[in-house]
């Protein structure tokens, strides 16, 4: 699960690489068992970068505040469809 990653050209332009490979670990890291849809909002908090990192099933929720010079806002989805996992705005879908 989550092996072959893509990314949208979205994703690529509007997301900085270090929290691409930010939110990749984030999944790698899930404690349950991996939803195949994986969310991601990020919103800028006291200067610093927000991320919240969600899945349904099982339900989990974990948020983390990290020191980055340009906070962003979006919403990303990674989803695996069982061959590839992709990388997404939420308006790409």
């Amino acid at each position: 699960m989550f092996n072959n990653r893509y990314m949208t050209r979205g994703v690529q332009s509007e997301i900085p690489a270090v929290l691409q490979i930010f939110m990749w670990d984030c999944i790698s890291a899930v404690p349950v068992h991996k939803d195949y849809l994986q969310i991601f909002r990020l919103s800028e908090s006291n200067g610093k970068q927000r991320v919240v990192h969600e899945q349904e099933v099982p339900e989990f929720k974990r948020e983390y505040l990290l020191a980055f010079p340009n906070p962003i806002t979006a919403k990303v989805y990674v989803i695996d469809d069982g061959d590839h996992c992709t990388m997404l705005l939420a308006e790409e879908y």
